[in-house]
């Protein structure tokens, strides 16, 4: 996959699938959904984006919707053969892979606003941020019609352009600080499992790395060279781990734009 010639090649070349080793042993993992780290000293999550719609029907839900356009045949029905997928499957509204600001009416919805109204906190104690968030907001597991709730398995463009900066002001080299992406197996359609896909580049040109065309994910890793800092967004997750200096870990933490906490279960 990575072999086709791509606008990419040049900025993030491919880099040997070893340079990965070292997470590897760190996590004591083999990176299917991402290398998650352990502090370096310090860690954070940074959540990812949900959004709520200024106007729109308040009870009805993406599953209710759904099925109400199915029956009216605007759509048509998710089959697999020898299985009735509408039957068996639940529209939670959640998407999976890259996603970003949806346009005019939304507006982003903090979780920690989220938690205010529903009384669920933030991110249940012991629970990684994810679908397990949040059940009072949901109904039969399907979100409210009005709400995007967060895109599982990367970070939405307006957070990782965000993380990126903030990364880019505490880095050994500034924006010439050299660092690697890891796209898991699953990320690339899982299509190989024993060659790590890895690129290099400079952080500078990390915001590059949202559009590649090679999968419809976030990076699941990238890290600065000499391993001051890694970030993980998992696959099966709604937010991404960030390990490095305190400095760093404060800095997400306090900044205006992002929405970032500590989660001592999860460090």
């Amino acid at each position: 996959m990575f072999d086709e010639p791509d606008p990419m090649s040049a900025l993030w070349p491919i880099a040997p699938s070893s340079t990965t080793d070292w997470l590897r042993e760190l996590c004591d993992d083999d990176g299917l959904t991402g290398f998650m780290p352990p502090p370096m000293p310090d860690a954070a999550w940074v959540l990812n984006a949900m959004y709520e719609h200024g106007r729109g029907p308040a009870e009805v839900t993406h599953h209710e919707h759904h099925r109400a356009l199915l029956a009216a045949g605007s759509i048509e029905p998710h089959t697999v053969p020898g299985l009735d997928l509408e039957a068996v499957s639940v529209v939670t509204g959640s998407g999976v892979g890259r996603a970003e600001h949806p346009g005019r009416g939304w507006r982003r919805l903090r979780w920690a606003e989220l938690a205010r109204r529903t009384g669920d906190p933030v991110v249940p104690e012991g629970v990684y941020p994810g679908f397990r968030c949040f059940p009072s907001a949901q109904k039969d597991s399907s979100w409210p019609l009005r709400i995007l709730p967060p895109a599982e398995g990367s970070l939405d463009r307006e957070t990782w352009n965000r993380l990126v900066h903030v990364l880019t002001d505490h880095s050994p080299a500034g924006p010439d600080t050299r660092c690697l992406a890891y796209y898991n197996p699953l990320t690339l359609g899982a299509v190989e499992f024993e060659n790590l896909h890895v690129r290099s580049g400079l952080l500078r040109d990390a915001e590059a790395l949202y559009d590649t065309t090679d999968t419809d994910f976030s990076p699941a890793n990238l890290w600065a060279e000499d391993h001051s800092w890694v970030l993980c967004t998992d696959y099966d997750l709604w937010a991404t781990k960030v390990a490095g200096p305190p400095a760093l870990i404060e800095a997400l933490l306090t900044d205006p734009e992002l929405e970032v906490l500590r989660l001592p279960w999860a460090a």
